[in-house]
Order: C-alpha cells, then structure tokens, then sequence
C-alpha cells in the first residue's frame, strides 16, 4: 500500500512539474506569436529591440520596486562603481556653470603623471569643445574614458590664466575607491566611512582599520550614512570583522528559493573594543545587513535614523547584448529573524519611492515618538534580549533628529546649482599657492582658516546672477552650513577627500553623539543592556 502511495505522489508531481512547465512554454510561444506579429503585420515599420526591451520593462514594472531591466550603456554605469577598477584618465569632477572642474586627481593615475591638478578645468578633449555647451555629462565621460593603452588629449584652463594647457594622457586602469575618510575622531576612537559595498570595499576598511590601530584606535565608529548598498558578499565580510565564529550574519529565503544562510568565521578583524555604526533613512541594502547583525548580536550600537528598508534579493540576469534584468529572488533576514524591506504593493512604485517624503512629513526623521510598530514587529536581539523591531529597515538604539533648521530653500537652490562650489573653486584659483603656503599642514587649516565675508558676498552676487531671490532670514539661518561647506570643500581641494569629512563632521551630530556615547563604557553598556 506504501509502495502504492509512494508511486502515486512522484507521478502527482511529475505531473504539476509538466504542466507548470507546459503552461510557462504556452505563455512564452504567446510572446513570441505578438511579437512576430507585429514586427511582419503592424501597418506600420516597428523598431523590435525597442518592442522587446519596452515588454520586459512592462513586465517588470507589475512586480516589485526593485526588479527591473537595464540597457547595455545602463549595466555598465551601475556596475562600474561597484568594480574595483575601470579604464580612464583617474580625475574626479564636478560640473559647474557647464565646466568640468577636476576636484581630484587619482594618486597614481594617468592624470596625476602628466601634470593634470585639482583646480583644473577641462575645456576641450580631443577636438570637441566641452565647456559652455551644455553637453551631458554622460556625454563628456564617454570622451574621457577608453581602453587601456589609448591616448586623449585635453586642453585645460588653470588659476586665471587665459592661456590653455595642452596633456597627452594614456589611458589606464583606475582604482574604485568605497572609503571616503578613515581618521582618529579622538584620541582612542577611530572613524572610518564608507560610501558603498564595492569589490574592494573589505580590503579598503582592514588597511584603514590597521592604519587607525597604529595611530591608538581602540573604539570604532563606522559611518554608513548615506551609504545605498552594493555586493551582498561584500556586506556579509564586512559584518564578520565585528562578529565571532559561526554567528549568522544574514539568511535569504524566496517561494523558489531554499533558505541560504551566511555565517561569521574565526577571520574578525574588530571582535573587541566598542563599536558604533551610524546609519540614515538612506542607508540600504547591504548597509541594513552589516546593521542589523551588530545590532541582534549585541555586537555594538547603532545610532542616527530608521534606515531605508531595502531586503530583496536581485539575481543579475545578463542578456546576450550586454542588457541585464536584476529580477527578485528572495527576502534578505537579520539574525534574530527580522525581515528589513518596508511594505510595498506590486507595480506601486511610485507611491514606493515617495515613502522618504512621507517619512518626513511625519516627522519621523525629527521625532523618534512619530515612528510606531505594531507588536507583531517586536523582536529581541540574540544575546542580551533587548527590544528590536522589523518591518521595514533598522531601527537606531539612538535616535538622532534630522535638524532642519539650516537647510532653508535659499541654500537649497544656492547649493543645488553649484554655486557653494563655484565660490570655493574661484577661491582656490585667486589663493592656491598662499594657501598651500600658509596651511602647509590640515592641523593649521582646519585650526586657523575662515571663511571671509568676501567669499559670501561673493556667493550672494552669484546667487542673484542666477535668478535666486536673496532672503536675508533664510540666509543667515544657512549662514553658519554654508560657511562650513565652503571650509569643507577648500580643504578637500588643498589635501584630500579625508580632509573633507574630518572637516565638514566638525557639525555632524551624530558624530558628537557617538563620541560621547562610546567614550562612556557606563552609557555605552546601558544601551546595549549589558551589567554594570
């Protein structure tokens, strides 16, 4: 009777697996069958790449936010950042009044050995005219990028001078940096801040960890503010730094996807000391990963606002013409079992992308007491039993309010057209070597520079060159932002992008936050419901 059954059920299942298979083939002969249809009926000439391309667009705009269809020029942008290298000139850049402004020269790179300086403007590559012509940015990068091993010539403007400064530069491999600063915040208290999970994103973070370590790092705190995500594999190294041996970092599980699981190994490189990541409603994806395993394990504190939410899983699907589908597999789980996509309804993605306008107009990100979970979303961490919640990102052990005081729509529409960087731009022109004179060291700068009322004259004039109607009350509110902006950007320019942060962070709360918390081992240990 068993052998009976047995039999029955594999010939049940061969049977559902057929027919499954049978209507999937029914469904894909139909697409075929309109597409040949309209391609050698339709009245009129049809372009079939676009139909096509247009069809999987429109299929997966019916399921989640996050699965959709890139072209081959699409795949290549959003994969680039996340690679460890692609082939350039090395310069990072702004544009500003339709001038490409070099912020950055690539130590190393082609740019740096010809002679190529931050400051620089690039007027014309090759033959083509690019400045004071609206080309698109997009547009100028194609000019600029190339193979390796092939010549582009740029003539550029420096300081005041009229003349134009012609390079031969080869093109070469150019590294993809994701750590934007790694300094000591204090004297025992490292800070490192990553802007993506790039590929080399885990070797990035264990030379500045060891760079700190020499410089008497014993506390951490990692920022991922901002930061959006990148590779899983990536998030999942990063988190084993902080966890011990064989603690789960995160589990992914989909309708045709079994439970895969990703645990710590014995390789932690910051099992010890305390640690503190500061996260945004903009921190995603692979940000929420790294987070919500500190954050079950006890592991440290996180601190700063409700994260984005982002805990689908997106298989890339390359095409054969270099197009790619990121189609959704499965749900990304913290530890404790916590699932960290917010609510979404299929093919609702724009009332899915206004969630962060929402958030705000809530006041979620100015109060902690506007954000509320049901009790179904009450969960506790794995070792201390403290109250964490799901449903939708992760939610801080500290909350930090959004200060929206400063950010007035006067510096809003001066900051949004580039007129924060024009000035420190044309500033750096008129100074450079006295500034290099003057501050020969970041300590003297940071200590001693000021930002003159010339310079914010200066901005104001620009501003109303611009049709931005001056509002004295919002200006003087934005005042003291502006001014640090303006310090932040000169020091990038005179030093490096480490500079900046250390600069601009002088005003980062969240920052003060995390330096007061974890310099207090009685605080520190409260939060995370330790004994005294």
């Amino acid at each position: 009777m068993n052998r009976i059954l047995s039999i029955l059920i594999v010939c049940i299942l061969l049977y559902s697996s057929a027919h499954a298979q049978q209507r999937s083939d029914m469904e894909a002969r139909k697409l075929s069958m309109a597409l040949y249809a309209i391609s050698n009926l339709y009245v009129d000439k049809t372009d079939e790449k676009k139909l096509v391309e247009d069809a999987i667009v429109g299929m997966l705009e019916k399921l989640d936010p996050h699965s959709d269809y890139s072209d081959p020029e699409e795949t290549k942008e959003l994969t680039e950042p996340l690679d460890s290298n692609f082939d350039g000139i090395g310069i990072q850049f702004n544009m500003l009044t339709d001038t490409l402004y070099v912020i950055q020269v690539i130590s190393g790179g082609p740019s740096e050995k010809v002679g190529l300086m931050a400051g620089d403007r690039i007027i014309m590559v090759d033959d083509s005219l690019i400045a004071g012509v609206k080309m698109k940015t997009s547009d100028i990068m194609k000019r600029l990028k190339g193979p390796k091993g092939t010549e582009v010539r740029v003539k550029v403007k420096r300081g005041t001078s009229n003349e134009l400064l012609e390079f031969k530069i080869i093109r070469g491999k150019i590294p993809v940096y994701s750590l934007d600063a790694a300094y000591m915040a204090d004297a025992t208290t490292g800070y490192i801040r990553l802007n993506r999970f790039a590929a080399s994103s885990n070797e990035e973070f264990n030379q500045a960890l060891d760079k700190l370590r020499k410089q008497g790092m014993k506390h951490l705190i990692l920022d991922l503010q901002g930061n959006g995500g990148g590779y899983l594999h990536v998030a999942c190294a990063l988190a084993d730094e902080f966890l011990g041996k064989d603690r789960l970092i995160v589990y992914t599980k989909g309708n045709r996807q079994p439970r895969e699981e990703a645990d710590a190994t014995e390789k932690g490189g910051f099992e010890n000391g305390r640690l503190i990541i500061m996260v945004d409603e903009s921190s995603a994806s692979a940000s929420e990963i790294v987070s919500g395993a500190v954050q079950d394990w006890d592991r440290g504190i996180i601190l700063g606002r409700r994260t984005f939410g982002k805990g689908l899983v997106q298989k890339p699907i390359p095409m054969p013409d270099g197009s790619m589908i990121r189609l959704t597999v499965a749900r990304y789980y913290t530890p404790s079992g916590r699932y960290i996509q917010k609510p979404y309804k299929n093919g609702q993605a724009k009332e899915y992308n206004r969630d962060l306008i929402e958030r705000y107009n809530r006041g979620e990100l100015m109060n902690a007491d506007s954000i509320h979970f049901p009790d179904s979303l009450r969960f506790n961490t794995l070792l201390n039993k403290r109250t964490v919640y799901g449903g939708g990102g992760i939610m801080p052990d500290i909350f930090i309010p959004f200060d929206s005081t400063r950010y007035t729509d006067y510096h809003r529409k001066v900051a949004g057209m580039g007129i924060v960087n024009r000035v420190a731009m044309n500033y750096l022109d008129r100074n450079r070597k006295e500034l290099s004179r003057k501050y020969p060291a970041f300590k003297t700068y940071r200590a001693k520079f000021e930002v003159t009322d010339e310079m914010l004259q200066e901005l104001q004039k620009l501003a109303a060159d611009e049709k931005i109607e001056f509002n004295e009350e919002q200006y003087h509110r934005s005042k003291p932002l502006i001014s640090l902006q303006l310090k932040a950007l000169i020091a990038r320019d005179l030093f490096n992008m480490n500079e900046y942060f250390q600069t601009i962070n002088d005003d980062n709360e969240s920052l003060k936050e995390a330096l007061r918390i974890i310099n207090d081992e009685a605080a520190y240990r409260k939060v995370l419901g330790q004994s005294q």
